[in-house]
């Protein structure tokens, strides 16, 4: 980046292509989201990931165990279902685990992609793009809104993880740990993109034509 761009709010991301994703072919059409809003893929790897990596890729704090549990309760009050006769509790706690670990389930029934991207406001354009994290809520034009049709009260009945096809990191903080926990340094690539003068004024290109 060149010396008059670092001032410009450019951040990175971390998203993953869940397995329901990869295997419904959607590889291509969720990464051209990205790209053709001017976001950059700085680093991709297709992986068979581990319990362990996926355990490690969630929190474990307590704290936010228990919002997971709040989030499913309140999903089937909405749909006037009683959790405890569905799931045998309406503990918060003991909820937000059973769906801590039914994503461990979800996340390695197959392969995944895990990319970075890159760009101004990366992480908030890139939320923006793949949409609400229960697809039935998630707008007509997003990636979720688009290609999944799934719902929580579904899949806690069935004790599955809600398959809404694509993780996008929420927080700066998040980001970072998960970027570093699924890529190496050296994995991460900076180039130029032939539409970044036009995206932030980016002017590289004019060394790559005095090259000539």
């Amino acid at each position: 980046m060149s010396e008059s761009n670092k001032n410009i709010a450019l951040e990175r991301s971390f998203v993953m292509i869940k397995p329901d994703g990869v295997m419904r072919g959607l590889i291509g059409s969720i990464i051209q989201r990205f790209e053709q809003r001017g976001l950059k893929i700085i680093a991709l790897k297709l992986i068979q990931p581990t319990r362990e990596q996926i355990d490690n890729h969630y929190p474990k704090e307590e704290s936010w165990i228990e919002r997971l549990g709040e989030k499913t309760l309140a999903a089937f009050t909405e749909n006037n279902i009683d959790a405890k006769e569905v799931l045998g509790t309406d503990n918060k706690a003991d909820l937000g685990q059973k769906v801590r670990d039914s994503l461990l389930d979800y996340l390695t029934m197959g392969p995944v992609v895990c990319l970075v991207i890159e760009g101004i406001h990366a992480r908030d354009m890139v939320r923006k793009i793949v949409g609400a994290t229960l697809p039935f809520f998630a707008d007509v034009g997003t990636i979720r809104g688009d290609f999944s049709v799934d719902a929580s009260t579904a899949a806690n009945t069935q004790g599955r993880g809600i398959f809404n096809l694509i993780h996008a990191s929420e927080t700066a903080e998040e980001a970072t740990n998960e970027i570093q926990h699924w890529f190496a340094p050296e994995d991460l690539h900076e180039y130029y993109r032939t539409d970044d003068s036009v995206a932030y004024g980016d002017r590289r290109h004019e060394d790559f034509s005095q090259a000539k």
